[in-house]
């Protein structure tokens, strides 16, 4: 009967509770330490072993239920509290958004990419090949002799003795994709791709820049046909009105070799700082596979023949969006980030 009434004084007590606070001291003076539920645990010794049993199970049921009413109070303070902060609290829909800044793809990538997809339309396959490098790769197979002067120690980084390094071009890959080959099938190609070179950083050099190099192998291939390739990429990157041309020039893996240059931008041809006064800017070297590299991959010079170019990313990006600084493609200035979302915009 004591159990009964305490559970019917907490009943009622709990309906005049609205806050945390006074739910703590109802718990407390129920269920904590000395509560008078709690304390009524210290008459089971007094019972007999039968009332031990009836008084101890009766307790159980009464402190369960004493549990369950206050969590049920809680959940309802806390209830009323919520629906009671929405109620006094509104937005305002017609405010403006808070702008979160976003990333954007880096301009380099974005000219890679933009390559990419204007050779994939022409037939071309992206290839891919390793950073560390054999020297058999980088140079031998591609018409450089231990020895030749384009080796200049002072221009390679060798991570072991003469032999292994971190290609100064993406031409290795080319050599490897020629091996695959066999001499028996024609090539198109093109390897985006890192390459380093020990040079000093500044706002037009670094040890690290991207090179994009193509290759096409097949029979009858002419200058003609480079020429061609060339003027499309020229227009695709730089617009319709972009004139193009070629100038004698000198690499060992390609014969003859040329300098392709691009008429300026900028001034169209006037003459600008840009362009040195000449209305014209050099942005690749080209020309047609040297024969000897034919025939150290496995295809007969007779019979077939290629051309080769190579860009660097970075160079056509500055020609193209105006930058002045190669360093900035590779910070982590959020205003320079700006500019490029920008001119990504553009």
């Amino acid at each position: 009967m004591e159990l009964e009434n305490i559970l019917e004084n907490l009943k009622n007590e709990l309906v005049n509770v609205n806050a945390e606070h006074q739910l703590n001291e109802v718990k407390t003076k129920y269920l904590g330490k000395k509560g008078s539920i709690t304390s009524l645990s210290s008459k089971i010794k007094d019972l007999s072993v039968e009332e031990k049993k009836t008084f101890g199970a009766s307790l159980n049921k009464i402190k369960t239920e004493a549990t369950n009413l206050i969590n049920n109070k809680k959940e309802e303070i806390e209830t009323n509290l919520l629906n009671e902060k929405l109620k006094n609290e509104s937005v305002d829909i017609s405010l403006p958004a808070i702008q979160i800044p976003v990333g954007a793809p880096n301009i380099v990538e974005k000219i890679v990419e933009d390559i990419e997809e204007l050779l994939m339309s022409m037939g071309y396959d992206v290839v891919d090949g390793p950073e560390i490098e054999l020297d058999k790769y980088n140079f031998e197979m591609l018409n450089l002799p231990k020895g030749h002067p384009a080796r200049d120690a002072q221009d390679t980084f060798y991570v072991q003795g003469e032999e292994l390094l971190l290609r100064s071009q993406t031409s290795p890959v080319q050599v490897r994709t020629m091996l695959e080959g066999k001499g028996e099938k024609p090539i198109r190609m093109i390897c985006p791709g890192k390459t380093y070179r020990r040079d000093d950083d500044d706002a037009t050099h670094s040890h690290q820049f991207m090179q994009i190099e193509g290759l096409l192998v097949d029979k009858n291939i002419s200058l003609s046909d480079l020429k061609g390739t060339f003027d499309v990429i020229a227009k695709h990157l730089f617009g319709e009105d972009c004139e193009t041309r070629f100038r004698p020039s000198y690499y060992p893996f390609t014969e003859p070799s040329v300098e392709m240059d691009i008429s300026c931008h900028v001034c169209k041809g006037k003459g600008c700082p840009i362009c040195k006064n000449t209305g014209w800017i050099t942005v690749s070297g080209a020309g047609m596979v040297h024969p000897n590299v034919l025939k150290n991959c496995g295809y007969d010079p007779k019979e077939w023949s290629g051309f080769a170019f190579g860009f660097g990313a970075e160079r056509l990006a500055m020609l193209k969006y105006n930058i002045d600084d190669l360093r900035v493609f590779y910070t982590n200035d959020l205003r320079e980030s700006k500019t490029f979302d920008r001119k990504e915009a553009n």
